[in-house]
C-alpha cells in the first residue's frame, strides 16, 4: 500500500475510535475526484469544538510524532498540527470548525483503499471549497481537473453559497468569481 493510504489509515483508526469528526482533503482526494497527481503527505480536517483544540492537539502529539518544535504552541495559533507519521509520509491537520467543516464531515464520503478499509474524504465540492480559498497555482489547476471530471455532477448551489459566505468572511470578493470563471473554462 502506498505510504499516504497508510498513514490516513492509522489516523482514521486514531479518529474513529476518540470520535473526532474528520475529512482527508489534500491530493489524496484530489486523486479521487479529480486528475490524479503525486502526492507525498496527508491533509486531513477534524471538527474540534471551540475549548477542546488544546486537550486534541495534546493526544495527537502523545501519538504521533510533530515535525517542528513547540507544535502544540503552533497549533493553537495557526489551527494546523504538523505531524509525522514513522516511515510513511508528513501529516497538516487543520482544526476544523463545526460550521462549515462540520457539514463538510457530514458530507464526507467513504473511500475503500483496499482490504476493507475504509477512510473518510471530503466531498468533490469541499474540494472545490478548500482548493479556492487556498489559491495557490497547483490548488487552481486541481479545481480544473476536478470539473473535467465530475462535470455536470457537481451541487452548484452549494459552491456558489459557501463560497460567497467564505468570499464575504475573508475580503475576497474575487472568490466567486474565480470559481465561475474556472467553471465555465470548463464548460468551454
Amino acid at each position: 500500500m502506498n505510504p499516504q493510504l497508510e498513514a490516513a489509515w492509522q489516523l482514521h483508526c486514531f479518529f474513529t475510535e476518540r470520535q473526532i469528526p474528520y475529512f482527508v482533503i489534500g491530493g489524496i482526494a484530489v486523486q479521487f475526484w479529480g486528475e490524479p497527481r503525486l502526492t507525498r503527505d496527508v491533509d486531513i480536517t477534524i471538527v474540534v469544538e471551540p475549548g477542546e483544540e488544546r486537550g486534541v492537539v495534546e493526544e495527537l502529539l502523545q501519538h504521533f510524532p510533530a515535525r517542528i518544535e513547540n507544535a502544540l504552541d503552533f497549533a493553537l495559533q495557526h489551527r494546523v498540527v504538523l505531524l509525522a507519521i514513522p516511515s510513511l509520509c508528513e501529516v497538516d491537520i487543520s482544526l476544523g470548525f463545526p460550521g462549515y467543516e462540520g457539514q463538510a464531515a457530514q458530507r464526507a464520503v467513504e473511500y475503500d483503499i483496499g482490504d476493507g478499509r475504509v477512510i473518510r474524504l471530503c466531498s468533490a465540492e469541499d474540494l472545490i471549497i478548500h482548493k479556492l480559498v487556498a489559491g495557490r497555482p497547483q490548488d487552481i489547476a486541481d479545481v480544473e481537473g476536478i470539473f473535467l471530471r465530475q462535470k455536470g455532477r457537481l451541487d452548484l448551489a452549494y459552491l456558489r453559497h459557501w463560497l460567497s459566505q467564505f468570499a464575504e468572511a475573508l475580503e475576497t470578493p474575487d472568490l466567486l468569481a474565480t470559481f465561475e470563471q474556472l467553471r465555465q473554462k470548463v464548460a468551454d
